[in-house]
């Protein structure tokens, strides 16, 4: 039987304009082209086309192929083969259809890049129909590319990743099939899941919930379960971690409407209860109460005080300062934050400034406006402003200190009038220490203040004493300063 290149056109093309037509056998030769100069064996090439009895007027016969990638037909599966890669490296999406529909019917071995390229191929398919029913068979003919992929070339999770990610696209409003399809997915792949793949599953868990299919609990699950697989990734895969930090920030913004603390402490509690030793749980539990404002709830002191007895942490223990205080419970406060102000899990004793400073300053506030220990409290803000001499406000705090003390220093009406000098000595350092215009502000004032209550010439003269000379002022202050004249 005498073959013409023109008996092989697909019906789907019959009656197609002129214009459309000439460019579409360009692209058909173009594959004759490539595929005669691609080949170094003439019988190879007689299977991929027949040559047009009106170049030739000689039939050449197609050899029949034995591999079984090939299919029954051999001869037609490598013609359609060729014919859609070729509209395929052209862009001609429409005009590659039927061919590659054939390959995926009749030879799904062939190659693997048939299921890839066919995402693109029903995608743009899809795209340009406006037909509902026609869009759903395209739909499904989407989804069947992702599952013969996955029949004839494995790699299940990857590829119900990207399975899940077309649906998104093509039909987001599907939330059971997406996540199920997500769930399988990461049940596979585990921390080599995709970051896309979580948002979309937490996404559909969302949706789900919402729908009263899904349990609250199962959402935080599903949440936490993508935060292990992302801290995991962003640890080990380096170059991903804008990423992973990404798809980490996406997640709270998604999970954040849920995060209510009555929320979290429903689900969480009895987990604490369960398992009071596990050491991620407590994490999970006191990171998500934080984050969500719940730092007064009761399960987040139980959960981060056993974390802490666990697993000593500087910023633990600086949370159980803070909620000790809250509490009144001053001298507990104290010690947690001494322990944070000693950096414990730096490992080397030597605190983190910042931690120390904020610890120090914290613990000097306790000592003088709770207990009343006014000489701890002025160590611990000298401390404070060892750890950082920039900020003014350990040395306000200890020139308030001085001032509050003057009834009580002194024997006589001038001696007790001499704390001030002394009070306004750390107004002016904390002045200059600072560049903070509210901390700046607040040491003007005070020294505005104080400085109204200092002895008058007069007085100093009569007790002996001449302006401008040192001055040691006793009490518990105990320091040196100079006299000065109201």
């Amino acid at each position: 039987m005498k073959t013409s290149f023109n008996n092989h056109i697909p019906s789907a093309y019959q009656g197609e304009s002129r214009i459309k037509r000439s460019i579409r056998m360009f692209l058909v030769y173009s594959v004759l082209l490539s595929l005669l100069a691609g080949f170094h064996s003439l019988s190879f090439a007689a299977d991929l086309v027949m040559a047009d009895k009106s170049a030739s007027g000689i039939e050449i016969m197609a050899p029949p192929v034995t591999d079984s990638r090939f299919g029954k037909d051999s001869a037609e599966c490598v013609r359609h083969w060729s014919m859609y890669d070729e509209f395929f490296k052209h862009g001609a999406y429409d005009y590659a259809f039927e061919p590659w529909k054939y390959v995926l019917d009749n030879c799904p071995l062939v190659a693997q890049n048939v299921y890839v390229h066919g995402v693109t191929i029903v995608r743009y398919m899809f795209d340009n129909e406006t037909d509902p029913a026609r869009k759903k068979e395209l739909l499904d003919l989407m989804m069947r590319v992702f599952d013969q992929r996955i029949q004839y070339f494995e790699n299940e999770g990857y590829v119900l990743g990207r399975k899940a990610g077309t649906l998104y696209q093509l039909d987001p409003g599907n939330m059971q099939e997406l996540f199920n399809l997500t769930e399988r997915s990461i049940s596979l792949m585990g921390d080599n899941t995709e970051p896309a793949v979580l948002q979309l599953n937490l996404f559909s868990a969302i949706g789900l919930m919402q729908a009263g299919q899904l349990q609250m609990e199962n959402l935080f699950e599903n949440y936490l379960r993508a935060l292990e697989i992302i801290e995991n990734n962003l640890y080990q895969q380096a170059n991903d971690r804008g990423q992973y930090q990404n798809t980490l920030a996406s997640l709270e913004q998604m999970i954040k409407p849920f995060a209510t603390c009555s929320n979290l402490v429903g689900v969480f509690t009895p987990r604490f209860e369960s398992s009071p030793g596990d050491i991620k749980l407590l994490k999970r539990i006191t990171s998500l109460l934080d984050n969500s404002g719940c730092g007064n709830d009761e399960l987040f002191f139980r959960a981060i005080e056993k974390l802490h007895s666990l697993s000593p942490d500087a910023n633990n223990a600086f949370l159980l300062g803070r909620m000790e205080s809250n509490r009144g419970n001053f001298e507990r406060a104290i010690r947690y934050f001494q322990e944070a102000a000693n950096g414990i899990n730096n490992g080397n004793g030597e605190a983190n400034r910042d931690q120390a400073f904020r610890s120090y300053l914290l613990m000097s506030e306790i000592s003088y406006r709770q207990l009343r220990q006014l000489s701890q409290a002025r160590d611990y803000a000298r401390k404070a402003h060892d750890a950082r001499n920039t900020d003014g406000r350990p040395m306000l705090l200890i020139g308030e200190m001085y001032a509050a003390s003057a009834p009580d220093c002194g024997s006589d009406e001038f001696l007790k009038k001499t704390a001030y000098w002394a009070a306004i000595d750390k107004f002016l350092a904390a002045l200059n220490a600072t560049e903070e215009p509210a901390i700046k502000e607040r040491a003007q004032l005070m020294i505005d203040t104080y400085r109204q209550y200092f002895p008058t010439r007069e007085e100093i003269f009569f007790n002996g004493y001449t302006p401008g000379n040192t001055f040691r002022v006793e009490c518990w202050i105990n320091e040196n300063t100079v006299i000065r004249a109201r």
